[in-house]
This record gives structure tokens, sequence and C-alpha cells, in this order.
């Protein structure tokens, strides 16, 4: 999703834990001993509840301790990072699952390496004042979206479920003013809002949501080339992550001072609802064994096929080919 922007994970006994065993991952292994390695990072978006983890991270001095001086930059377009990742512009870039399998059709050098948040967070959106009770209430209805192909498909995909087709509604491209479209009403609905942002402001308004199929939302990228040539730094700037996103779960209010700091633009109320909902989805007390950031081959198996029937993708990409999960903490390079 390129953002204009439903939590069950509780934070668990591993938190504690997790955090203590990453502590030693995280920090600069003997050949980094007084050296120090540049690491430049490229959200997708600016300085949100999303990046709670990275900015804790940094101002816990998790990266410094690593070894790493890492500038966290913000993209002036949202589809730029994948691009400046796969241009050696950058060395990391917060992307989505569906836009990596794009960039890798397109043929970009780019590999997930971590999941931020390993579910939709995408949403159907509308306000309970509309009147519309679910997704079959959207025949003959206004739907503002980002103009996102893959998005499209899951536009879809969700009327489909209501027995409906795309002629039965009338889809608007807004790019990022999805908001004011809809609390506006030139929309009665709106694809593209994150659930646990824009739909954290509008709940409070009254909104219904509707999950679309099942991905990982936010996904850390790496260049092939620099996975090739310097692993290490990688594994280090995702242990160290870690360790700030339990930081973060551990101390809400501290995360919530980080962002604000980050960008004052933000409003600290509202941040700090955001981050209620935001930090179990961060959280890296996970309900499985697996490690922090663990993207399932599996899932993304199915959503590639799901991708390549909604005609956004030709081929049909071995999971191993768009995303490994070798440089996650604790992990076993294969």
């Amino acid at each position: 999703m390129k953002r204009a922007s439903i939590p069950t994970v509780a934070l668990a006994v591993a938190l504690a834990a997790l955090a203590l065993g990453l502590a030693a991952c995280g920090e600069k292994s003997e050949d980094t001993t007084g050296k120090t390695e540049a690491l430049s990072l490229t959200l997708d978006f600016y300085p949100n509840p999303d990046h709670a983890g990275i900015y804790m991270a940094q101002k816990l001095g998790y990266f410094e301790e690593a070894g790493l001086n890492v500038e966290i930059q913000t993209p002036s377009d949202p589809a730029a990072p994948l691009k400046l990742l796969a241009a050696g512009r950058t060395d990391l870039a917060i992307s989505y699952e569906p836009e990596v399998i794009l960039a890798r059709e397109q043929g970009l050098d780019v590999q997930a390496v971590a999941a931020l948040v390993n579910r939709p967070l995408t949403s159907m959106i509308w306000l309970k004042k509309s009147g519309i009770k679910g997704v079959g209430d959207l025949r003959g209805k206004t739907i503002a979206t980002a103009g996102i192909p893959y998005q499209d498909a899951y536009l879809k995909t969700i009327l489909a479920r209501a027995k409906l087709s795309s002629s039965d509604v009338k889809a608007v491209n807004v790019g990022f003013g999805l908001l004011p479209a809809l609390l506006g009403g030139k929309a009665q609905a709106m694809l593209g809002g994150f659930s646990n942002v824009e739909g954290v402001d509008l709940r409070l308004r009254g909104s219904q949501p509707v999950i679309p199929p099942t991905y990982d939302e936010l996904v850390l990228a790496a260049q092939g080339k620099r996975l090739r040539e310097d692993p290490q730094a990688i594994r280090l700037f995702i242990a160290a992550l870690a360790r700030g996103t339990a930081a973060a779960a551990k101390n809400p209010r501290a995360a919530a001072k980080a962002l604000l700091e980050a960008n004052p633009d933000l409003d600290p109320k509202l941040t700090k609802a955001e981050l209620a909902v935001t930090l179990p989805l961060l959280d890296p007390a996970r309900s499985s064994k697996q490690p922090y950031g663990y993207m399932a081959p599996n899932q993304w198996r199915e959503f590639i096929g799901w991708m390549r029937d909604n005609e956004l993708i030709n081929g049909l990409p071995e999971p191993s080919s768009v995303l490994s999960n070798d440089y996650l903490p604790g992990a076993i390079p294969e």
C-alpha cells in the first residue's frame, strides 16, 4: 500500500526474553569495534507509528551499538523507495509485499529481508453516517482509491465476496486525498487507508473497516547486490531494529516522544492512540516461535498466485527470489 494510511497480538512473556536475547545480537561484533558503517534507510512515508521501532532504536543508540550510523530519509514520493534501493541510492527501504513482488517482476534487484507488520493494514473504510452496513451496500456508491493497480485488484476481490463487480461501484482515483474525499462527501468509502492510522482517526468518528487478502503490509527491503557484498550490516540493522521495537512496545510513552521529535507535525493525542493499535503489530512477541521479522514463504506463494490471477504480474516467481529470512536475528544463513 502507498499510504494516504486489527490488532490481535498481545505483549507476551517472550518480550522480555527477546529483548535480552537480541541485546547481544544488536551490539557490534569484534570486527566492527571502533568502526562505524554508514547505512541509509528510506521510509515508505513520513514518520508515523509504523516506524516506532526504528526511531526507538535510533534514540536509544541501538544502531550505534551495532556499529552503524543510520541515516533515516523520508521519500518525496512514496513510490520511490524501491527504485532508489535498486539504483543503490539507499541501503534499505521500507515497502510492502505487493510492491516488492511487482519490483521483481520489473527486474529490479531488490529483496524483502524482514516483515515489520505481518498482516494487512490497508482497509476498506466508510463512515457510520453513510448508512453502509457491509460491502453489499456499496452498490452504486463512489469509492475513493489511491490509483494503485494492486489495490484495484483488492477492490475487485472485496466486491466479489458480496457478489458485486467493479461495474457496480464508481472508483475514483484521488491519490493521497483519501481522507478529504471521504470526510468531504465526495466518496462514500475509501480503499487505501491504514487501519492503524487513518482507521484510528476515523474510528473515533464511527467507521467500519474491511481487510483485503492476507499479506505482509510493511517489509524491509535491501538491494540484492548489497546483500551479497555486505550481509552483516543488514543483520546488525535488523537485530538493532528488533531491540528498538521491543523497547517501543515496553514503553509506548517514550515511543510517542521519539516519533514526535522525528515528526513535530504529528498530533500528540492521535499519535498515542495510533501507537496503542500499532505497537502490538510491530511487537516481536508473536504466537509462533519464528524470529522477529519472519516472512512466511507459503503465504507469499499464495499472494503471488493471487497477483498473477488478477493480472498484476505475468510470472510465478518462487518466494525465495523475492524474500529471505536469512538476515533475521538468530537465523542460520542457507
